[in-house]
């Protein structure tokens, strides 16, 4: 009894230390800022600390995923706009395609809610990106 006593309070304490290094938030997953790439190319999308769902319906700790291209964050509550440098990811999408021109861009990776209204700044993430 003693054994798994300090065997639970091993895992409570890795579980601890292991929850505190996740930042919540959202991420690219396999580029970095200042990345050359060639046109197109893949995005992998990521997100901690809330769980993607398909956009129509609002559900608390739950979102989807928008690529703004060469532009900055949404602010808290405000829609994210659906235009060609506003894609959004409605259906959950975890990864696109993009093609880009040759050249520098931004890309901004916003996290909204089931009807498109922005989490903020602390919900997204902006990289630069050279296209060869």
């Amino acid at each position: 009894m003693r054994l798994f006593k300090k065997l639970f309070v091993i895992l409570i304490i890795i579980s601890a230390v292991w929850s505190c290094g996740q930042e919540e938030g959202v991420s690219f997953e396999n580029l970095e800022d200042g990345q050359e790439v060639n046109s197109p190319f893949l995005v992998k999308m990521g997100i901690s600390g809330m769980e993607v769902q398909p956009a129509g319906e609002v559900v608390k700790g739950t979102g989807h995923h928008h690529m703004i291209i060469d532009g900055g964050f949404i602010k808290t509550g405000d829609p994210v706009p659906a235009n060609s440098t506003h894609i959004h990811y409605g259906k959950g999408q975890l990864e696109a395609e993009l093609e880009l021109a040759p050249g520098k861009h931004t890309l901004t990776l916003q996290f909204a809610n089931g009807i498109h209204q922005s989490y903020g700044e602390a919900w997204s993430k902006t990289i630069t990106i050279t296209v060869k």
